[in-house]
């Protein structure tokens, strides 16, 4: 069996904060605290590619790590891996995405810039390690942070294999690093997976796409159903992988994947519905960090003045402070930018709009 990590068992199990072992396992363990974080279940009500929260058959962020984790499950199954590993970095590995989808991953990284700018990647990391937990964090081990801040989905290799160095995960700014472990590398291609013949039934569902203007060799070959498609794929990555020595597809289903992948950025994520839906969600995220930067320019870390403001949003934002300050001051991270970045990230697609209708609605008289 070729798939064995490069490195010592152990130096994938360090925590910040060492933890006596107990009958879960440590990967296990890191899947149970993912799943009871707030910012876990805020991903229900953030948008994968299609916003319509109240609509139970529309995929949403939290849908689609599940389905990552189960088909990462699968393949390592399928390799002799540790399903378990894989699992918590598939849980984890969008727990860092913004509001409104990539709309809003772009948006704020251009509002961003001052302070290193916005990657769901990157800031995924920092949730888990600074966020989470009232500041605390999650205390993860290494293998499965360093899967969450390596899984980026939007690379298109055909085979990916570790990077066989410890890095240093803070220190980490762009998308150019691999996972440094084969299960790290096997999330990053179910993330592909996961997406594609999703997206796709969602698009149907939409009247965006019919079936009859997919790709006909994927029709033949592979499917039209989201578990078609995944089935096929899943099947497909263990097989070549267990040929290759690398987690990779076959020639022909990377063929078929990279016609999917074009076919989907035509007809969906680049169709004007979904271009008129992100302008209106980059207004929105432009006018809540414009409105809450000046707010902490003008308060900063004073809870009290937050109180005793007329507007919900700026109290929510002063509560946030209250809980989350002492964490931002013990790292030096007390600037406006970074803090309102943080905040408006993991802010839900509801609560988002609901922070713009707060902002920019007048509130009604009320008469006794």
């Amino acid at each position: 069996m070729p798939f064995n990590n490069l490195q010592s068992p152990s130096d994938y199990l360090v925590r910040a904060d060492p933890r006596e072992p107990d009958v879960r396992g440590e990967f296990f363990r890191d899947q149970t605290a993912i799943l009871h974080s707030l910012d876990f279940r805020r991903l229900k009500r953030k948008t994968q590619v299609f916003f319509d929260p109240d609509n139970d058959h529309i995929c949403t962020r939290i849908e689609h790590v599940m389905h990552v984790s189960t088909i990462a499950a699968t393949i390592c199954k399928g390799l002799g891996l540790d399903a378990d590993l894989a699992q918590a970095i598939g849980l984890g590995h969008d727990i860092g995405h913004a509001p409104f989808g990539h709309a809003g991953e772009r948006v704020l990284d251009e509002l961003l810039r001052d302070v290193g700018g916005f990657m769901h990647e990157i800031h995924g990391l920092r949730v888990v390690d600074h966020i989470a937990g009232a500041g605390n964090g999650l205390n993860l081990t290494w293998a499965v942070r360093d899967g969450i801040v390596s899984h980026c989905g939007e690379r298109w290799e055909q085979g990916i294999e570790p990077d066989p160095e410890i890095k240093d995960l803070d220190a980490l700014c762009g998308r150019t690093h691999y996972p440094s472990t084969w299960e790290g590398c096997v999330v990053r291609v179910s993330d592909k997976i996961a997406y594609l013949g999703r997206d796709i039934e969602d698009a149907i569902m939409a009247r965006m796409v019919t079936v009859e203007e997919l790709p006909g060799l994927l029709r033949e070959t592979v499917g039209t159903t989201n578990g078609e498609i995944i089935n096929s794929l899943v099947l497909d990555v263990i097989e070549a992988s267990l040929g290759s020595g690398t987690i990779a597809f076959s020639d022909g289903k990377h063929e078929l994947v990279s016609a999917l992948r074009d076919f989907n950025y035509r007809h969906i994520y680049r169709a004007g519905p979904i271009a008129e839906y992100q302008r209106h969600c980059e207004r929105i995220l432009r006018a809540l960090t414009d409105h809450l930067l000046g707010l902490y320019e003008h308060h900063g870390m004073d809870i009290e003045a937050y109180r005793r403001t007329s507007k919900d949003l700026d109290r929510w934002f002063g509560g946030y402070l209250a809980k989350l300050g002492p964490s931002y001051r013990r790292r030096g991270e007390e600037q406006g930018l970074r803090i309102v970045g943080d905040y408006v990230a993991g802010m839900t697609d509801d609560f988002a709009l609901r922070c713009y209708e707060d902002l920019v609605l007048p509130r009604p008289i009320r008469f006794r």
